[in-house]
């Protein structure tokens, strides 16, 4: 064997082990405060640290020293301080914005709190159902997306679509297919108040959290949510534009929901989803980003939708898998539009 490999490969895989701890600590960070509380302030010490972040002062030693070693902080041995460099700041404490990964952090947990369950799914078949995740599987979500949602949906994105921008300007209807936790059709239904748009999923738990959100933000009288299917729609119901964000890859049954929306589609109207930023083929997704994609696939994606009896297709189906289904469900025309973004890809569809 060869031992330059064999020692290369062992400092990778306590590279990745790391990492994971990285991860686990900027978790911490994110969700008590620590993050925010050293925001903006330049070197700390450990106890204005404590103070300003009103926590237990051996758990926030222990995790100053973890981020150095991290290097997620920069440390002074001489002055004994910690601090968040601004260029870090401006991704780990900035909530809300649409360059935050807080989101991500949160996700890890969630996920890897079922590994047990799916490493036995390995053997037995089945999977982790997504209700099993629980009120914390429903904020990972929303964090990884509010602010791209909330700042880039409606003043970016729909632009990309002048057509339907316009449509929106005037009296469009619009139907938010699988919104979760509800931020993209809050910020659609900001944005264009001559619209009227229904937010729709099956899961009651995040119907719930966006009905909070719409009530806490207004409530918006342009906007409605639906907890259920398409079939739950008024049978009459017609829409201009049908966003489908993050969630064509997680369906148990993806040719038949796809045909219901073409269904529900006026014949002039627009399918627009978002996906995962992934190539076809594996060789070009050996990257970070296809790593991260992978591993949710297999602790949350893929595993819910085999859990319901599903196809589970996976976080990583790229572009022509995307649109072999949307053609399948009888849509005929199927574009990749020019939206730059590291982490997704965006697709207009159309009869």
């Amino acid at each position: 064997m060869d031992q330059d490999k064999i020692k290369a490969f062992a400092g990778k895989v306590f590279e990745d082990m790391a990492g994971g701890m990285a991860a686990g600590l900027a978790y911490v960070g994110t969700r008590t405060g620590l993050f925010r509380a050293m925001s903006g302030n330049g070197p700390m010490s450990m106890d204005t640290i404590v103070l300003a972040s009103g926590l237990k002062q051996r758990y926030v030693e222990e995790w100053l020293n973890g981020m150095v070693c991290s290097k997620y902080l920069e440390y002074d041995p001489d002055e004994k301080t910690f601090e968040l460099p601004d260029e870090y700041s401006y991704l780990l404490a900035s909530e809300g914005s649409d360059h935050f990964v807080g989101g991500l952090f949160y996700a890890l947990p969630m996920m890897l709190g079922v590994a047990p369950r799916v490493a036995a799914a390995f053997e037995t078949g089945g999977g982790v159902p997504f209700e099993d995740y629980g009120e914390d599987g429903i904020l990972a979500i929303d964090l990884m997306t509010r602010g791209l949602y909330e700042q880039r949906f409606s003043d970016y994105w729909l632009k990309s679509i002048p057509e339907v921008h316009a449509t929106l300007e005037k009296d469009g209807r619009v139907l938010d297919f699988g919104c979760g936790a509800g931020r993209a059709v809050l910020a659609m239904a900001k944005a264009f108040p001559r619209s009227v748009f229904t937010g729709l999923d099956l899961d009651k738990s995040s119907i719930e959290q966006a009905e909070d959100s719409n009530r806490q933000s207004g409530p918006l009288d342009n906007l409605r949510f639906v907890s259920g299917s398409v079939s739950d729609l008024d049978p009459q119901d017609q829409f201009d534009l049908i966003t489908v964000c993050d969630c064509i890859h997680d369906l148990t049954d993806p040719i038949g929901v796809l045909k219901d929306l073409y269904s529900r589609l006026k014949s002039d109207g627009t399918l627009f989803a978002i996906e995962p930023k992934v190539a076809d083929h594996l060789e070009d997704n050996i990257n970070a980003v296809g790593s991260i994609f992978y591993g949710m696939s297999v602790f949350h994606c893929m595993t819910q939708s085999l859990a319901a009896g599903g196809p589970g297709l996976g976080t990583c189906l790229g572009p022509a898998g995307v649109e072999n289904l949307v053609r399948q469900a009888g849509f005929s025309r199927f574009e990749v539009l020019d939206i730059k973004s590291q982490m997704n890809l965006f697709y207009a569809v159309r009869h």
